[in-house]
């Protein structure tokens, strides 16, 4: 595993949550940049060459759930796809949507080298995931159709817990390493290309639905105050913009 670069340094914010015993700590320089997903507009994907003609994304591998409300939430999810939104829902229906990963966790079942809810390109209800495009069909938010990790990223919430009960919780880009040694194979990495780093909005406002469900509105409303409290050209820029 490479050790990061001494270029990728990050401004950070943190202050007490009102409601709980918890510190939040936030990476401003990700959620001031203008980073924003280009899946389908030069979109490289995460294998070990580029491949923006699969319009993969980062759906190569299946997504695993973080608890059992997420799986909960698939499960309903999947109820209402039909044919039109989901090009492998016989395949889904027939051998199963999920699979055990090898430490026996439930994840997304891999179907021809990506996601089974990966609709490939050409299929005529639109490439890319199948709850993503039926949520927009159904004028829905996407975010309460998919697993957690796939609305999440390239966002990743922890927190950690003190011999006090203090928490403490960090909100910060995802990073190569948080995909595990495999991370370190991608031929590319959206976080790492400025190509990405076309958005009209910083990200804060970019995925303000993601971060409300995140971190709550309080907690929300505050970190919007104390970032728009100084001019936008004072933070410090992504290390993607700088090199």
């Amino acid at each position: 595993m490479s050790a990061p670069s001494v270029e990728d340094r990050h401004e950070w914010l943190s202050f007490e949550d009102p409601d709980e015993d918890r510190t939040w700590v936030f990476d401003l320089t990700f959620l001031t940049s203008r980073w924003s997903c280009i899946y389908g507009r030069g979109c490289q994907g995460i294998l070990t060459g580029p491949s923006p003609e699969l319009m993969q994304g980062c759906c190569t591998h299946g997504a695993h759930f973080t608890d059992t409300d997420d799986f909960a939430g698939v499960v309903r999810a999947v109820s209402r796809l039909t044919d039109e939104y989901w090009q492998h829902r016989e395949a889904g229906e027939r051998d199963g949507w999920y699979e055990l990963d090898a430490e026996g966790s439930h994840q997304t079942r891999v179907l021809d080298d990506a996601c089974i809810f990966l609709n490939r390109p050409g299929f005529v209800g639109g490439a890319g995931c199948a709850f993503h495009v039926a949520a927009l069909a159904a004028g829905e938010r996407f975010i309460d159709w998919k697993p957690d990790v796939c609305w999440q990223l390239p966002i990743r919430l922890e927190s950690h817990t003190d011999d006090y009960g203090h928490v403490t919780s960090m909100l910060r880009e995802w990073k190569r390493r948080d995909w595990g040694e495999g991370g370190f194979e991608f031929h590319w990495w959206c976080l790492d290309s400025h190509e990405a780093f076309v958005g009209e909005q910083p990200v804060y406002r970019y995925l303000r639905d993601e971060l409300v469900e995140m971190v709550g509105e309080a907690v929300y409303d505050l970190l919007v105050g104390q970032i728009e409290a100084r001019r936008a050209s004072s933070y410090l820029p992504h290390p993607a913009v700088r090199r």
